[in-house]
């Protein structure tokens, strides 16, 4: 009698938690459905129909415009030139970093570390003033090297601490053989240490893509001239005290999103397997 009220509490209690996760579900899909949905619309339909109404018609007219306006194909090579390149640096110095906190003991890499974790708890908005004025003096304000370097300082003390919890990961008894056959610090590290990091560097590469590709506030910052801007610098354009374009907005950010997503579909094996690795070893 005991197990089947245990048992029939397990059921209901389960039926409750799907319920709420279908609820929640819900909740966080909502807008990305209403921001597709107004892509579609035209400005008529936004304004005087119902908010939540479906399109009489797909309208691709706005995605034409989008293109137009905001010269999606410059600003859209400019976001992609932006990411790949800091997120390689990324991947390399952040890799580097962990690899030698973690495997060395002295003083000095511990303060490092911490360093870099003080880095973290730092608002980003409290380093806009010294890192523009770093930036004007050394000429590298509105510039594409000083984009992806502002980008690369801005983002290396979380990517050190995200590497160096998943260098505990990598067996030292291999570097320490590699080391037996011949092999040099540099041969070890991109050769025995970069291979056994994919999980972590999957990780590391969503995380940092999604936050260089959608940042705004740096962006909008360092970079003036409309050849040097983003892809979210250009939406925000549509916006201004006297009128917006809505539709054409909706739409860019559509095709502003779509290579985020595909990139996490390819590496999404290997994102959900470094957070699970980083869950058991800490």
């Amino acid at each position: 009698m005991n197990r089947k009220n245990i048992s029939k509490e397990t059921g209901f209690g389960k039926k409750i938690a799907d319920l709420l996760v279908y609820i929640w579900a819900a909740v966080c899909l909502f807008p990305v459905f209403m921001i597709i949905n107004y892509s579609f619309k035209t400005k008529r339909e936004i304004y005087i129909g119902n908010p939540i109404s479906i399109p009489q018609k797909l309208n691709f007219d706005n995605y034409k415009n989008a293109f137009e306006k905001l010269n999606i194909g410059v600003m859209f090579a400019n976001t992609v030139f932006y990411t790949i390149c800091s997120v390689l640096i990324l991947v390399i110095l952040c890799s580097a970093a962990a690899w030698a906190i973690q495997r060395n003991k002295k003083r000095f890499f511990r303060f490092s570390y911490y360093y870099f974790i003080v880095g973290i708890l730092i608002p980003a908005q409290a380093l806009f003033l010294p890192i523009y004025v770093v930036g004007y003096k050394l000429n590298l304000v509105d510039t594409r090297i000083g984009v992806i370097l502002m980008f690369v300082a801005t983002n290396l003390s979380f990517g050190v601490f995200l590497m160096t919890g998943f260098i505990t990961t990598v067996p030292v008894e291999l570097e320490e053989a590699a080391r037996i056959d011949g092999y040099s610090l540099y041969q070890i590290f991109f050769r025995i240490v970069l291979p056994l990091l994919k999980p972590a560097i999957a990780t590391l590469i969503i995380l940092q893509s999604f936050q260089i590709w959608n940042e705004y506030l740096m962006s909008s910052l360092f970079v003036s001239s409309n050849d040097l801007k983003t892809i979210t610098v250009a939406i925000q354009g549509l916006f201004s005290q006297q009128t917006s374009d809505y539709t054409t907005a909706f739409a860019a950010i559509i095709i502003s999103v779509t290579p985020i997503a595909v990139l996490f579909m390819f590496l999404q094996k290997y994102f959900i397997k470094g957070l699970t690795v980083g869950a058991v070893k800490g």
